[in-house]
């Protein structure tokens, strides 16, 4: 079983634990923020998921770069896709909804 453990500071300063764990192809992510605990959105995990580092405050911001080989071939690493696929969807949308909006704003005022 391969475990990374890390620190962070949540928005008002409370520090809390995230937790990778794999064991063969599962791979279970915990946080201990009250988001990470109900099974919610946890901005917490995202972020290191994502590689940042700017609220880590364990000392292993090294580790977080092993974390793409830990999610790899497991269920979250296309669980991830999906909402990586789905939150692009949603910037189209919602440039091209500024953008008919501006177009609606300019026909009223002709």
């Amino acid at each position: 079983m391969a475990r990374l453990e890390f620190t962070v500071e949540g928005s008002q300063g409370d520090a809390y634990h995230v937790l990778f764990e794999r064991d063969g192809s599962n791979l279970n992510v915990f946080c201990d923020c009250k988001a990470g605990l109900n099974g919610l959105y946890c901005k917490h995990r995202f972020a290191l998921m994502d590689g940042d580092v700017s609220r880590l405050l364990s000392d292993n911001a090294t580790d977080v770069s092993r974390l793409p080989k830990l999610i790899a071939g497991t269920d979250v690493e296309a669980a991830i896709a999906d909402y990586r696929e789905a939150e692009a969807a949603h910037e189209r949308a919602n440039k091209a909804l500024k953008s008919a909006k501006k177009k609606l704003a300019k026909a009223m005022h002709r």
